[in-house]
Parts: structure tokens; sequence; C-alpha cells
């Protein structure tokens, strides 16, 4: 759903109906705000088809106005921040019995220059493993086969403190390795080096070592931790 400024009143108006079947124009002007005024809160609502009215003429949440009311810290009446859901994909090969691993080199904001792995967002009504599928292809042009080794959640803060990146990435092992390799697309590169090579590129991301250790366990994980990132 696209952002929406929405006003303390609509707010309002959206955390009240969560908590009743449907509610009339008295019942949600708690306020008792002009009739004008309320009158253009609710037909914003209306227009953005977050509210309507039931058979009784009633105002009540539309399917979009659930899923979107039931973001908000109804105490202070605001949209919840929540971490961000992506997967991270480790994709490998064995070469003359030398394990590498695919490198990709972060080029767009924020953590330019950073070396990791292959990472993407999860879209709306997406499986994880289409998600690592379709990352894996758009950004290297491979295809291979996905196991998932855990779920990280990293959180990533600045020296003074500031919470910068807080993610949750469901970890998928790639390995048996189709295709030809893309090695430079719009917003990264990517480049197999062995494990020592990774590690010593001059800027990795902080987790790469644990992400390794995970990849060669052959049981699911865990791991939660909290970084301070040298820069952002």
């Amino acid at each position: 759903m696209n952002k929406i400024d929405i006003h303390p009143v609509q707010a309002e108006i959206l955390c009240g109906l969560l908590f009743v079947k449907n509610a009339g124009f008295k019942e949600l002007n708690k306020k008792n705000l002009g009739s004008d005024l309320f009158s253009f809160h609710l037909r914003q609502l209306t227009g953005w088809s977050l509210i309507t009215k039931d058979e009784f003429g009633k105002y009540i949440l539309t399917t979009k106005g659930k899923e979107y009311a039931n973001r908000f810290d109804t105490e202070i009446k605001e949209v919840e921040r929540q971490p961000k859901l992506g997967v991270a994909v480790v994709t490998t090969k064995e070469i003359d019995g030398e394990l590498l691993f695919l490198g990709q080199q972060r080029l767009k904001q924020p953590y330019y220059g950073f070396w990791g792995f292959i990472t993407g967002k999860v879209k709306w009504g997406e499986k994880a493993t289409d998600t690592a599928n379709r990352e894996l292809m758009e950004e290297t042009g491979l295809t291979a086969k996905l196991t998932l080794l855990g779920i990280r959640h990293k959180m990533d803060y600045s020296k003074e403190g500031q919470l910068l990146e807080d993610k949750y990435f469901l970890t998928f092992k790639a390995n048996e390795v189709k295709g030809d390799l893309i090695e430079n697309f719009e917003g990264g590169k990517n480049q197999w080096m062995t494990k020592e090579q990774l590690l010593h590129q001059d800027d990795i991301f902080d987790d790469i070592e644990s992400i390794i250790e995970m990849v060669s366990k052959n049981k699911f994980e865990f791991d939660e931790k909290q970084y301070k990132v040298k820069r952002y």
C-alpha cells in the first residue's frame, strides 16, 4: 500500500474502528469537531478505501483499512515501525576440492562498497523461497538448489547508538549452481572467492563470519545480534 499521510483525527477514527463492529458519525467524533471538518476526514479515509459504510449506514473498516489500521500502536495512534523481512542467499561451489563463496559488493546506498552475500526484500504475498530464487536470478543470472539454513535478526547501530537498520533474514544456502554468472549489475558486482579472500576485503558486513559458520552446520539455527557499524 502506498504511503498515506494520516492526520491525527484520521488515525483516531481508524483505531476506534478496530475495536467495534461498526460506528456512526457521533460515535467516532469523540472530540466533537465541527461537522464539516470531521466529514472532511471521513471523506478522505473513504477516498483512500480505508473505510466504507455498511448496510446500516454506519462506518466500518474495509479489508484494506483493517490491514492498515492493524499496524497502529493504538495507545499513541501512530503506525509502528517494524523490522524489515528479507532473504540472504549464500551461494557456494567447489573447484578442485576448494569451497568458493559468491561474494557480492553492494554499490548503492546505504553501505556503499561493502561485501556480503545476495539479499533482497520479501515482497507482499511472496513465498520466501520464491524471493530467494528471484533475487539469485536477477542479481547473478544463476539458478541453484536452495536449502533454508536459519533465521538471522540483525540490528545495526551507529557509533552514537542510533538504530540504523533492523532486519530479519531468512538465510538460504544455494549450491548445485547452474548458469552464467552476471559479474556486474546495477547496484553491485559478484565475484567467486574463498572464505579467506572474502574476509580480507576492505569493507565487509559484520555478520559475514557468522553466516559462513551457519553454512557449515547441518541444523536449523536462529541468530540474533546487534552491531555497531563503522559507516552507513
